[in-house]
């Protein structure tokens, strides 16, 4: 058992101080319905968020991947007090409360803290149960979240050693453990299981990070039983308390196959409820939690908002249940937070608080840390309610009536059908993507939805409901104008959207300024090499690279992280490089085709998406115009930190 110290300290504030991001325009819209406040924080704490909990005094508890538990009274006003009530623990990425005492995951345990002679500081350290650890970084530990019978609920992630990895027992579970240490393996399959939730009827959602077995961010119903997807846990199903029987060698590796084809041969593995295109939505999916507020953070309750490390964003999820399976719509929510968001909490004010970290985990939001608040301010967006499943299309709900006319008009609607292939490589391409078409639509008699009928749906895939033109009666363009439903069933179990029968092109795309091959003018060869590898943080290993004029350079990136980067060479000054990375993101659906890349003059040389533990080499011809040029990589949500000065002499 670690050995714990324990500490009080009250902190006055020397400064409030906050940093000014530039805000997307989107996030400007945004603002205008919900804003982020900042939570005040000392200058001498560093509040790396892993866990939030609120007391029965309306405190909030902060438990950092620092292994300290904060205690922050007044949370809601501009002067909060910080008590440090604990710490010398071992990243604690998960708490909860309960009794008068705090619950937390730290990455070995499940600890029960307790002040008990009331001085705001923790008294008793209790292990209610423990687990071994391997020594590996990536032995990340979640939790506890309460069960209606006052059980508690952990995920453990899988190590990392190339790939993920169970390397001790119970990593990739989730697991269910009652307050005298009992303990029940409930389902397997889990990559990284940072976030986690129950709903009114206590069934469990966990969302995943892109990964290895996991082609894109998604979301899971988890019941005992389950097999999520990552075989690497089923080495302890062995066990006689296992729930399930299956085998890593089971899940074979079965090439151009989706998840819900293969669930098809393996009805152990449960596909997703929710899929979260990667870089559209979200590159690193967090927490999650469901709208408790009945109405009072806007016209979206029951609904789940689920946050994004990578991204600094919210997304919301509108979930159904069709024929006992859940299944539902993703659409962006908000966007524009300081820094990665890991954990969220409801405030007694029907506040939404947001806590954040990057260290080692770069964020769009350049903080290191923070604490903001997510306030509505009472406005309506127009926006997409709901997206809901009939047997020949969609049934399409707003938050305003809609302008009929506009509406009425099928040519405004864009359906389009994708999916990813469940193989063992990292992540996985946009793949089978197909245009759907609308014959009809059918709109409401109070404007407030639309029935469209489909051609072109298919079961298994996510389905891009793009809404461009659509306006409210009052003249208003959606505030978000996408929405993506993952269609895993239908309603009386028949789909009867006509196929299309549409012969598709070969969507493989020439990039000329690719350059793999030595050009024939290069009689003597390159005149230098250059490697290029990563580091963790979405970094480059190097910041600074000189190169002479008119030189012929071989380049080769080699990419040791275990994300997914390209490598692209822009033109002079932070302006160019800044839009080719803009261009990249602007690319949606059709980026994976083009490796992220975009056609323009601004781009130089590039690489394709390089794998982990893969390398890729170009050949680069140096500009004859000395100064500073940029290499960068333009994979969605790593250019503001995967940068390079190219200076050219």
């Amino acid at each position: 058992m670690q050995i714990r110290y324990i500490l009080l300290i009250v902190l006055t504030f020397s400064s409030f101080g906050q940093e000014v991001s530039a805000q997307s325009e989107i996030a400007k819209k945004e603002a205008q319905y919900y804003r982020i406040e900042d939570v005040p924080i000392p200058e001498d704490v560093i509040l790396e968020v892993g866990g939030l909990a609120l007391t029965d005094r309306d405190q909030l508890g902060v438990s950092t991947r620092r292994g300290e538990l904060w205690v922050i009274d007044q949370p809601y006003s501009k002067r909060p007090k910080y008590s440090l009530f604990a710490h010398g623990m071992h990243e604690a990425l998960g708490l909860n409360y309960k009794d008068d005492s705090f619950y937390l995951t730290q990455r070995g345990e499940l600890t029960k803290l307790t002040d008990k002679n009331n001085d705001g500081k923790a008294d008793i350290f209790k292990t209610i149960y423990a687990w071994p650890l391997s020594g590996n970084y990536h032995d990340y530990s979640y939790g506890p979240k309460f069960t209606d019978d006052g059980d508690m609920l952990v995920t453990l992630n899988l190590s990392w050693i190339g790939h993920g990895a169970s390397l001790v027992k119970w990593r990739g579970w989730l697991l269910k453990i009652s307050p005298d240490g009992g303990m029940e393996p409930i389902a397997t399959g889990l990559r990284s299981p940072s976030g986690f939730v129950m709903n009114a009827a206590g069934d469990v959602f966990y969302s995943e990070n892109q990964g290895d077995w996991v082609g894109s961010g998604r979301i899971t119903h988890l019941e005992k039983g389950d097999f999520a997807g990552n075989p690497e846990g089923l080495v302890w199903t062995s066990e006689p308390n296992s729930p399930l029987d299956i085998k890593m060698e089971d899940v074979e590796e079965q090439s151009g196959l989706n998840m819900y084809e293969y669930a098809k041969k393996l009805p152990e593995l449960k596909v997703p409820a929710i899929w979260l295109p990667h870089t559209i939505l979200g590159i690193s999916t967090s927490d999650m939690v469901f709208d408790e507020t009945d109405g009072k953070f806007g016209p979206f309750e029951n609904q789940m908002f689920v946050g994004d490390q990578g991204h600094s964003k919210i997304m919301r999820v509108f979930m159904e249940k069709v024929n006992g399976v859940y299944q539902g719509a993703v659409f962006p929510f908000v966007e524009g937070f300081s820094s990665g968001i890991l954990r969220m909490l409801w405030g007694s004010d029907n506040s939404m608080f947001v806590g954040m970290t990057s260290r080692g985990w770069a964020s769009t939001g350049k903080k290191m840390f923070g604490l903001q608040r997510l306030v509505w301010n009472g406005k309506v967006p127009f926006e997409m309610k709901t997206i809901k499943a009939l047997d020949d299309g969609f049934l399409i709900e707003f938050t305003k009536p809609i302008n009929k006319n506009i509406a009425a008009d099928a040519k405004n609607y864009n359906i389009t059908t994708f999916n990813y292939l469940y193989h063992n490589t990292y992540g996985s391409p946009i793949v089978d993507q197909k245009k759907a078409e609308v014959p009809e639509v059918q709109v409401s008699d109070d404007g407030l939805s639309v029935h469209l009928k489909i051609n072109g749906m298919r079961l298994g895939y996510i389905h891009q409901v793009k809404l461009p033109s659509l306006k409210s009666q009052a003249g208003e363009k959606l505030l978000h104008d996408t929405g993506y439903y993952t269609l895993n069933q239908v309603p009386g179990g028949t789909l009867n959207s006509k196929p299309l029968q549409v012969s598709e092109n070969d969507k493989s795309v020439y990039q000329p300024k690719r350059k793999n091959e030595m050009p024939l003018t290069w009689m003597n060869g390159p005149d230098q090499k250059v490697v290029i590898g990563t580091e963790p943080g979405l970094k480059y290993n190097i910041q600074e690279l000189r190169l002479k004029r008119r030189s012929k350079v071989e380049i080769t990136f080699t990419n040791n992280d275990d994300m997914l980067h390209n490598l692209v060479i822009t033109e002079q000054g932070e302006a160019s490089v800044n839009e080719v990375a803009q261009m990249a993101l602007n690319l949606g659906l059709d980026g994976a085709d083009v490796n992220y890349v975009p056609e323009s003059d601004l781009v130089l040389v590039h690489t394709g998406i390089v794998q982990p533990e893969s390398e890729e080499t170009i050949f680069f011809d140096v500009p004859n115009k000395p100064g500073d040029y940029w290499i960068v990589c333009t994979f969605p949500g790593h250019a503001n930190t995967m940068r390079i000065k190219l200076i050219v002499e």
